[in-house]
């Protein structure tokens, strides 16, 4: 049977010559539907571990999430690198380097991952401290950053191998990929929490063996279904080392952005739950990680939005196609500002029945939490809307803007919200800190990228003056 017959299932996406429309439809609702269910599965996880555990449960867990978040973003730095490299590789013909580009991809992504693992298992206790852990929370935090680690690794290769699998022309693999991982992780959360009475230690089992259920499924596609994506067989020799150095470090470059993005929630979390836990107590830690829990969902969407429209600006940026690359990035921001008004509403509407998910209705961190989200609320559509100029950056090769404008949004700009607002405007401050830097990025990407416009704008004035310079001196010869 021939390969292709073989795979039946396959999308036959042609980035080159395909509807900009139909090809981003065709990446789009399976990428977001995807990342649903795995915003589902956070959301859920967190319902399970507050009304099993409690709220110092949800509040241990949210400690130690950042490391779950540095897993996810060394898995998106190098799947996006990877995928923007091999895709204009491919957009060439030069699909041997595309090949070796995914390997590499892979292969050092696991193993500066099983690193971090590494230095987590030998020094929990220092880690969960450097996260902001009080005395009541140590012990749950310890439990759970153990038991999830070893299913971090996994991780990482199943978001290193979705992307790639996207570029590929599977996008619904790689969303049942998610979908799989996301059941089989609530069905074992509840599993393990309330029959088993296992507490967060429970939860952290449930995630490890989900993800490493999603790890291998997402290594099997390419020697099993691979189209023109599949392993190549790495040289040991020091030379090949040293490129195979080189080709990553480029990745990190490119990619670099989408892993801020992700360290990024985790200064979220580490800045927000101290300033939380200094001004409210273990009740605002409580009621923020609630926000932290949906956070995912925020970025999710907004992330379906850029990774969808990724590899079609790849390509087509490889390729020197830079009219569709435009089509791409304006239906993305079309799509990043639906997306971001319902979430924003979603989130403003729902506030109460979303507290009582999670938490005891009456208690001080339900309270805290239906006046707080309508407040937070507000960064949707900004957020939205910055994932996406950043996602076409990178997608373009433009690596420092792209990285420049992550540390913006997430650092520089969000740790002075977070420290300067409460004492603005008390508690409301706490809630507005995310809204208020992604307001501010959104508004430094507006003026680049008109920028940017004025000064093409400029480039086809000149060269048009130039053209007809030309054609009146050649006149005049003649």
């Amino acid at each position: 049977m021939k390969k292709n017959e073989r795979n039946l299932d396959r999308d036959r996406l042609d980035f080159g010559d395909g509807k900009i429309g139909s090809l981003f439809r065709a990446l789009f609702f399976p990428t977001l539907i995807a990342m649903i269910f795995t915003s589902a599965l956070t959301v859920i996880d967190g319902i399970f571990v507050g009304h099993g555990v409690g709220a110092c449960g949800i509040a241990s867990v949210n400690i130690v999430a950042p490391v779950y978040m540095l897993g996810t973003g060394i898995g998106l730095m190098f799947g996006v690198g990877a995928s923007v490299i091999a895709g204009i590789r491919m957009s060439e013909g030069n699909i041997k380097t595309a090949r070796i580009v995914m390997t590499q991809a892979i292969a050092v992504g696991s193993l500066l991952m099983a690193v971090i693992c590494g230095v987590c298992l030998l020094f929990p206790r220092h880690i969960v401290g450097l996260l902001g852990a009080s005395i009541i929370l140590e012990t749950d935090a310890i439990h759970y950053l153990l038991w999830m680690l070893p299913g971090i690794l996994f991780l990482c290769v199943q978001y290193v191998g979705m992307m790639l699998i996207r570029l590929d022309g599977s996008p619904r693999y790689a969303m049942w990929i998610q979908v799989v991982v996301a059941a089989l992780n609530i069905v074992l959360d509840w599993y393990f929490i309330f029959p088993l009475h296992m507490g967060v230690m429970g939860a952290a089992i449930a995630t490890s063996i989900a993800n490493v259920a999603g790890g291998l499924t997402a290594l099997a596609y390419f020697p099993l279904f691979g189209d023109r994506l599949r392993f190549y067989r790495l040289k040991l020799s020091v030379t090949s080392l040293l490129l195979t150095l080189r080709n990553t470090g480029y990745m990190a470059k490119i990619g670099f952005a989408t892993m801020l993005t992700e360290l990024a929630m985790g200064v979220m979390m580490f800045t927000g739950n101290r300033m939380f836990l200094s001004i409210l107590d273990e009740d605002g830690v409580a009621a923020f990680a609630v926000v932290c829990y949906l956070f995912p969902v925020v970025f999710s969407i907004g992330n379906a939005v850029a990774q969808s429209a990724q590899p079609i600006i790849s390509y087509n940026h490889g390729a020197g196609r830079h009219d569709r690359v435009r089509r791409a990035l304006c239906l993305s921001l079309q799509a990043a500002l639906v997306s971001g008004l319902f979430v924003t509403f979603f989130l403003a509407a729902g506030a109460e029945t979303i507290a009582t998910l999670f938490l005891p209705v009456g208690s001080k961190a339900w309270s805290l939490t239906v006046s707080g989200l309508p407040r937070f609320a507000v960064c949707g559509v900004f957020f939205a809307v910055n994932i996406a100029f950043i996602g076409y950056w990178q997608s373009i090769e433009h690596a420092t803007r792209s990285t420049l404008l992550t540390l913006l949004r997430g650092v520089i700009l969000l740790v002075p919200c977070f420290m300067l607002l409460p004492h603005m405007a008390g508690v409301a401050g706490l809630w507005f800190a995310i809204p208020l830097a992604e307001a501010l990025t959104c508004g430094v990407i507006t003026v680049m990228w008109l920028g940017d416009r004025g000064d093409n704008t400029n480039k086809a004035n000149w060269s048009n003056k130039a053209n007809k310079t030309n054609k009146t001196n050649r006149t005049n010869k003649d």
